[in-house]
């Protein structure tokens, strides 16, 4: 057999169109939602990863406020800052592009941002309340997957889902919304002696490492759903996430590429985020 491919393209766009129309209907109604984004430093990647969520929201409606500062801004500027655009009624949603300088504590300036603003939903209070279940704001890698997950018609009711990864962006949040879902899920991680034995008897996998080919056909259940978050590259220097997809293509029944598949999944959630934020102001 051979998977079907799970379009994150396609997806992107259908959510896109959807955000754009209530964001419409909002602005009708005299709110505009607002995104803040904050780069501090030259990092190459996260200079990218700024200008597609700009652009996004430029696609979208939602107005963007990008803020860019020196590598020497202090982290009481950058903190005092971030107080000043969670008093900004405009303002909807605050995201502060990581990584940052070595200089700034990176979950201290996470804590700054106001919990109804904290649309990456990286906050210990975001992680309080999708662990217990309550409304909030969900990350937006972990998010896009279920969505993507969504578009196979599988009912996770029952199903065994295996998470590869245990970050708190990622793998952790994963888990808790698969769980939310009535799955069984199990995680996998460095310290699992054979993470083989758990994928193949899995109806769903997530490989979000940030390994190359951690995920092979051997270790697929045939049939299952495999969402690939991981982003690497080859040998040639092309774009590669976790999971060997030519080989696995071969075994799973839904599989998500490396790009095409979460990479845009995860702006697009951003997006659906600021949304619910100026929805919910």
């Amino acid at each position: 057999m051979t998977a079907q491919i799970i379009d994150g393209n396609a997806l992107s766009r259908q959510l896109r169109t959807d955000v754009a129309a209530r964001t419409a209907a909002l602005k009708a109604r005299g709110v505009t939602p607002g995104l803040a984004v904050i780069l501090v430093g030259e990092d190459p990647a996260s200079a990218v990863y700024v200008r597609n969520k700009v652009r996004a929201c430029g696609e979208t409606g939602i107005h963007s406020v990008f803020e860019k500062y020196d590598v020497a801004l202090s982290e009481a500027d950058l903190l005092a800052r971030i107080e000043a655009l969670n008093a900004d009624p405009s303002i909807h949603g605050i995201l502060v592009q990581m990584p940052l300088p070595k200089h700034i504590h990176p979950q201290r300036v996470i804590e700054t941002i106001s919990t109804a603003k904290d649309v990456d939903g990286y906050s210990v209070q975001s992680a309080g309340d999708l662990m217990a279940g309550l409304a909030g704001f969900r990350p937006c890698t972990p998010y896009g997957c279920m969505k993507l997950i969504e578009t196979t018609g599988i009912d996770l009711k029952g199903k065994h889902a295996v998470v590869i990864g245990r970050s708190n962006t990622v793998g952790k949040p994963m888990a808790l919304l698969l769980l939310q879902a009535n799955a069984t899920v199990t995680i996998c991680h460095s310290g699992t002696p054979d993470i083989g034995a758990f994928t193949r008897q899995a109806d769903v996998v997530v490989a979000a490492v940030g390994r190359r080919n951690v995920l092979t056909a051997d270790m697929v259940k045939p049939g299952a759903v495999v969402i690939d978050v991981g982003m690497n590259r080859n040998d040639e220097g092309k774009l590669c996430g976790d999971v060997d997809f030519d080989g696995v293509k071969e075994v799973a029944g839904h599989i998500t590429p490396v790009p095409g598949g979460v990479g845009p999944m995860t702006i697009t959630m951003l997006m659906v985020n600021t949304l619910e934020s100026a929805e919910r102001a």
